[in-house]
């Protein structure tokens, strides 16, 4: 039987080289969380603008990113009996689960392969769990021993339905649709991700969202650098799972309306 492993980040890939667990390797080197999106993730429009954002923002050249990302999309159309999504429970992870999942679920062979969801909110005796990055090969054994579920016709409309209202970013409907929708089936993490996401396109009066206001509190309460202020972030909110690199984006926006100074 071929599998392919689809891995949540680099992070990951080093526990992951230690297991036993079988198949191919594919590291997902994406921030879909941020930048610009469209529905249709399976055009050559969509990688060109996200191209141009992650080279833009991150300090990236096009050959690298075509390299360490998009020319690995070609394994998703290959003929895999089964794929495994090795995805975690934060907005940044779960953003780029639903981007796996619409082109997984827009391949049109017959024989499309079975999915299967590694996706841990917590670990046994771990009490601040941050990610998947954290484990060695013995533990992730244990996660696609213990909690891997296969994912099924509800999960993946549910994916569609998720990845379209956060493409469209509108905060109304998108609430409607977290308040309406009664069972998360496989994909528990989604809710809580998408509430998270929520508060990103409300604004308060200042019209500030609820990321760049947690920032400006944490600069107004003391902490001036860069390292305080990433450090004081994720002790309370690392249900957005951001790194510097992304954290820095707000930072730079506060900085050029001239609330804070770095």
């Amino acid at each position: 039987m071929s599998v392919l492993n689809i891995l949540n980040g680099n992070a990951t890939l080093h526990g992951f080289e230690r297991t036993g667990i079988e198949g191919d390797v594919m590291v997902w080197r994406e921030v879909l969380s941020e930048g610009p999106l469209s529905e249709n993730i399976a055009s050559a429009d969509f990688w060109r603008d996200r191209s141009a954002f992650i080279c833009r923002t991150f300090d990236e050249t096009p050959q690298r990113y075509h390299d360490e990302m998009v020319a690995h999309l070609e394994k998703l159309s290959q003929p895999y009996d089964e794929v495994n999504l090795w995805f975690e429970f934060d907005l940044h992870c779960q953003v780029n689960l639903l981007g796996a999942l619409m082109l997984l679920s827009q391949q049109t062979n017959l024989s499309a392969p079975a999915i299967y969801l590694i996706c841990p909110a917590d670990y046994p005796d771990l009490p601040d769990f941050r990610g998947m990055g954290e484990l060695n090969g013995e533990q992730l054994e244990y996660l696609y021993d213990n909690i891997r579920v296969q994912l099924g016709e509800y999960d993946i409309e549910l994916a569609t339905e998720a990845w379209q209202l956060y493409v469209a970013g509108n905060a109304d409907k998108l609430n409607a649709w977290i308040d309406a929708t009664r069972f998360w089936g496989n994909l528990p993490c989604l809710k809580p991700a998408m509430q998270a996401h929520l508060k990103r396109l409300q604004t308060n009066a200042a019209g500030l969202s609820y990321i760049h206001q947690k920032l400006l509190n944490i600069y107004d309460n003391g902490k001036h650098s860069k390292p305080d202020i990433y450090k004081a972030f994720w002790q309370t909110e690392k249900i957005y799972g951001m790194g510097d690199s992304e954290l820095d984006i707000y930072l730079d926006e506060l900085t050029a309306r001239r609330l804070i100074t770095l």
